[in-house]
C-alpha cells in the first residue's frame, strides 16, 4: 500500500484521456496531487519553474503537439537538474520500435493506455507503487512494460 503523498505531473493533449486518468487516480487508495499539461513545451516549463521541487513522477504521452513525448523525454534526460525525474510513458503507441526507443532513452517504464477503466487503475497503481520504492534500479527490458496484470488494488475504504 502507498502511504506517502505523491505529486504527479501528467502530460497529455487528449482531454478525455486526462479526465480518465484523473478519475482513475481518484478511485485509488493514494493521496496524490495531479497537475496536467497539454504538450512537451509546457512540461519543460512546468518542471523548470518549480526549481528544485520536482514532481515525484511524470506520466508522459508520446503523441502531443508542439513538442512530442520523444523530444520531451530527451530534453529531460539531457538536463542535469531533471535527468533523475522518473518518467513513465503512457501512450496508445504500441509498436515495439517505440518501446525500444524510449527504453534506450531512459524512460523508467512504459504503459500502453488500456481501454478498460479498471485496467487503467491497475497500471497507474502499479506505476505509483514502483515509483515510491526508493533506490530502485532502472528496470530491465523485460520489466519495462507495466501491464497491471498482477496488481490487486487495496481496499479504498479510507477515502
Amino acid at each position: 500500500m502507498i502511504t506517502q503523498s505523491i505529486n504527479i505531473l501528467l502530460a497529455d493533449d487528449d482531454k478525455a484521456d486526462c479526465l480518465l486518468f484523473k478519475d482513475a487516480l481518484a478511485e485509488l487508495p493514494v493521496s496524490a496531487t495531479l497537475t496536467i499539461v497539454r504538450n512537451g513545451e509546457k512540461v519543460i516549463e512546468e518542471l523548470t519553474k518549480r526549481g528544485n521541487k520536482l514532481p515525484d513522477v511524470l506520466f508522459l504521452d508520446l503523441n502531443m503537439p508542439r513538442k512530442n513525448g520523444f523530444a520531451t523525454l530527451g530534453a529531460i534526460k539531457r538536463s542535469r537538474e531533471l535527468q533523475n525525474l522518473p518518467v513513465i510513458i503512457i501512450t496508445t503507441a504500441s509498436s515495439q520500435e517505440m518501446v525500444n526507443i524510449v527504453f534506450r532513452d531512459a524512460a523508467h517504464y512504459y504503459i500502453n493506455k488500456p481501454a478498460d477503466f479498471l485496467q487503467l487503475k491497475k497500471v497507474i497503481y502499479e506505476a505509483l507503487t514502483l515509483i515510491v520504492q526508493k533506490n530502485i534500479p532502472m528496470p530491465s527490458e523485460e520489466n519495462f512494460m507495466i501491464t497491471g496484470d498482477s496488481i490487486i488494488i487495496p481496499n479504498n475504504d479510507s477515502k
